[in-house]
């Protein structure tokens, strides 16, 4: 019997808006908005550990950031479009309720094979990779475009009445806009050669209600105000609930999390310096293989994990042969784990 083919991680590229916002900006324009309460100055970035974020410009769509990091990914890898055997559009974010906006990418970029999105919040381009592996291993696709944009500027809330409706809108002002972009190859399976080595997943829908972004979906279909279109925090869920999936992640996959502290360079979703340094002490991670991305270039959603891996390969702390680690976090709540032979 033929050995599988392993899905090769062959290109990953980021575009990053040009535009950059400071957590201070943000602060004037809630001023500017003539919110009852503004966050004194510093608050922001005490509260979050970071700096600032991208932003698009008007107009620019979640398909258009794809599209930017599609086209750099596919030109890394010397692939054209029509090379392509399937488009994943994965992404918090999307262009309409109808169609998905798979299509819209790939009518950008001229594809012509199939498509379909993959959504599951802030994981959903490590569930994409999920997808995309499991098509390659069964020999269904051989090459697989992943593309994600990202623009989580449009949940950010601007009219703020008091104090606590800050602190429940607090992800909405480190949320980054931002592109990435995967391409995966069919490939040899043997000792030592390059590819997905392993993907781990887990869920606690309990806590779905933990961040939401309520407003648009058949709950609340034409939802005008901040509670419904800006993202909220409903109390202390989302914390709980993600230290909690640590716990879980620590013991139901310890033989792969001592590969994960073995990588040369893991990535995981950062949502504040404060989580970031949170998940370093708990699970417990080797710092000097982490990046604390998040601090410059706020949180990318989906893109943030692809992001990692460009500023990592770009500062030469990923070499080939090496192991990588992926750690996905995801409101809802998911869990993900993956590792990588780079």
């Amino acid at each position: 019997m033929l050995e599988a083919p392993r899905a090769r991680l062959t290109a990953v590229a980021v575009h990053l808006p040009s535009r950059y916002r400071t957590l201070e900006e943000i602060r004037a324009g809630i001023a500017a908005a003539g919110s009852p309460y503004v966050p004194p100055p510093g608050l922001l970035e005490d509260i979050t550990g970071v700096r600032g974020v991208h932003a698009c410009e008007q107009g620019v769509c979640a398909s258009d950031l794809a599209v930017s990091a599609a086209r750099k990914a596919l030109a890394e890898a010397g692939t054209t479009i029509g090379q392509v055997d399937l488009l994943l559009f994965a992404a918090t974010c999307h262009d309409m309720l109808e169609p998905s906006t798979c299509h819209l990418v790939a009518a950008k970029l001229g594809a012509t094979c199939p498509v379909f999105d993959v959504k599951n919040a802030c994981n959903s381009v490590l569930n994409a990779m999920e997808v995309a592996t499991a098509f390659i291993a069964t020999r269904r696709y051989r090459t697989v475009l992943i593309a994600c944009g990202e623009v989580g500027s449009m949940v950010t809330r601007w009219h703020v009445p008091d104090h606590e409706a800050l602190l429940r809108a607090m992800p909405g002002y480190t949320v980054s806009d931002a592109g990435a972009a995967l391409l995966l190859t069919a490939g040899p399976a043997g000792d030592g050669d390059p590819g997905v080595l392993t993907l781990r997943f887990s869920a606690d829908s309990t806590a779905w209600n933990a961040c939401t972004v309520s407003g648009g979906g058949s709950m609340h279909p034409r939802a005008f105000d901040d509670e419904h279109l800006t993202i909220r925090l409903n109390g202390d869920l989302l914390r709980t609930t993600a230290v909690e999936g640590l716990t879980f992640l620590r013991q139901a996959a310890e033989r792969e999390l001592e590969a994960v502290r073995s990588s040369a360079f893991i990535a995981f979703h950062q949502i504040g310096m404060p989580q970031y340094q949170e998940m370093v002490d708990k699970l417990p991670l080797p710092a000097d293989r982490c990046m604390p991305a998040v601090a410059e270039h706020g949180n990318c959603a989906a893109a943030s994990l692809p992001l990692q891996l460009v500023k990592a390969r770009e500062t030469d702390r990923i070499e080939p042969g090496d192991t990588v680690a992926m750690l996905g976090l995801a409101s809802g709540m998911s869990f993900g784990l993956a590792l990588v032979r780079w």
